[in-house]
Protein backbone atom coordinates (compact mmCIF):
# COMPACT_ATOMS: atom_id res chain seq x y z
CA UNK A 1 0.00 0.00 0.00
CA UNK A 2 1.06 3.18 -1.07
CA UNK A 3 1.62 5.96 1.44
CA UNK A 4 3.25 8.45 -0.97
CA UNK A 5 0.10 10.75 -0.54
CA UNK A 6 0.67 11.40 3.23
CA UNK A 7 2.47 14.87 3.02
CA UNK A 8 2.41 15.45 7.47
CA UNK A 9 5.58 13.57 8.76
CA UNK A 10 3.91 12.45 12.22
CA UNK A 11 0.80 11.33 10.20
CA UNK A 12 2.75 9.39 7.72
CA UNK A 13 4.52 7.56 10.93
CA UNK A 14 1.39 6.71 12.29
CA UNK A 15 -0.05 5.43 9.24
CA UNK A 16 3.17 3.46 8.68
CA UNK A 17 2.85 1.92 12.36
CA UNK A 18 -0.54 1.19 11.66
CA UNK A 19 -0.03 -0.26 8.47
CA UNK A 20 2.46 -2.85 9.98
CA UNK A 21 1.14 -3.37 13.78
CA UNK A 22 3.94 -1.48 15.16
CA UNK A 23 2.38 -0.55 18.56
CA UNK A 24 5.37 1.06 20.06
CA UNK A 25 5.63 3.25 17.46
CA UNK A 26 2.10 4.00 17.32
CA UNK A 27 1.61 5.06 20.51
CA UNK A 28 5.04 6.91 20.37
CA UNK A 29 2.85 9.34 18.07
CA UNK A 30 0.06 10.27 20.23
CA UNK A 31 0.23 12.05 23.34
CA UNK A 32 -0.42 10.20 26.67
CA UNK A 33 -4.04 11.62 27.21
CA UNK A 34 -4.66 11.05 23.67
CA UNK A 35 -8.37 11.45 22.59
CA UNK A 36 -10.03 8.88 20.58
CA UNK A 37 -13.86 9.49 18.74
CA UNK A 38 -15.25 6.79 16.56
CA UNK A 39 -17.97 8.15 14.38
CA UNK A 40 -18.54 10.97 17.01
CA UNK A 41 -18.58 8.68 19.98
CA UNK A 42 -15.97 9.16 22.51
CA UNK A 43 -14.08 5.65 23.26
CA UNK A 44 -11.08 4.64 25.00
CA UNK A 45 -7.92 5.16 22.77
CA UNK A 46 -5.26 2.94 24.19
CA UNK A 47 -7.81 0.07 24.64
CA UNK A 48 -9.13 0.31 20.86
CA UNK A 49 -5.47 0.69 19.63
CA UNK A 50 -4.49 -2.48 21.69
CA UNK A 51 -7.12 -4.51 20.35
CA UNK A 52 -7.37 -3.11 16.69
CA UNK A 53 -3.18 -3.09 15.76
CA UNK A 54 -2.16 -5.54 13.46
CA UNK A 55 -5.85 -6.68 12.81
CA UNK A 56 -6.40 -3.09 10.85
CA UNK A 57 -5.19 -1.35 8.41
CA UNK A 58 -5.86 0.71 4.68
CA UNK A 59 -5.75 -1.27 1.73
CA UNK A 60 -5.79 2.26 -0.22
CA UNK A 61 -5.29 6.06 0.57
CA UNK A 62 -7.72 7.72 -1.60
CA UNK A 63 -7.03 11.25 -0.72
CA UNK A 64 -5.60 13.29 1.92
CA UNK A 65 -7.18 16.99 3.11
CA UNK A 66 -6.75 19.84 5.53
CA UNK A 67 -2.50 20.46 5.42
CA UNK A 68 -2.29 16.24 5.37
CA UNK A 69 -4.22 15.86 8.47
CA UNK A 70 -7.08 14.36 7.15
CA UNK A 71 -6.42 10.66 5.44
CA UNK A 72 -9.55 8.72 3.96
CA UNK A 73 -9.46 4.93 2.21
CA UNK A 74 -10.70 1.74 1.82
CA UNK A 75 -9.63 -0.08 4.93
CA UNK A 76 -9.75 -3.62 6.11
CA UNK A 77 -10.71 -4.96 9.86
CA UNK A 78 -10.17 -8.56 10.32
CA UNK A 79 -13.43 -8.33 12.82
CA UNK A 80 -15.24 -5.95 10.47
CA UNK A 81 -14.86 -6.34 7.02
CA UNK A 82 -13.86 -3.88 4.14
CA UNK A 83 -15.15 -0.35 4.12
CA UNK A 84 -14.14 3.31 3.31
CA UNK A 85 -13.28 5.18 6.31
CA UNK A 86 -11.51 8.65 7.35
CA UNK A 87 -8.66 9.25 10.20
CA UNK A 88 -8.90 13.15 10.96
CA UNK A 89 -5.26 13.73 12.84
CA UNK A 90 -5.16 16.87 15.13
CA UNK A 91 -1.83 18.02 16.52
CA UNK A 92 -0.55 20.02 19.39
CA UNK A 93 1.85 22.33 18.96
CA UNK A 94 4.95 19.98 19.48
CA UNK A 95 3.82 17.90 17.18
CA UNK A 96 2.19 14.86 18.58
CA UNK A 97 -1.41 13.80 17.97
CA UNK A 98 -3.80 14.84 21.00
CA UNK A 99 -7.01 13.45 19.15
CA UNK A 100 -7.51 10.97 16.43
CA UNK A 101 -11.40 11.33 14.88
CA UNK A 102 -12.23 7.95 12.68
CA UNK A 103 -15.44 6.47 11.23
CA UNK A 104 -16.90 5.28 7.66
CA UNK A 105 -16.42 7.57 5.35
CA UNK A 106 -18.81 7.81 1.95
CA UNK A 107 -17.33 9.95 -0.53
Amino acid sequence: MQTDKLTNTTVKQAINALQAGDKKAWFAAFTADAALYDDGNKINFHTFWEKALGHERFTSIDKVENKGLDVYGHFHSDQWGAFKTYMKFHLQADGKINRLDIGQASY
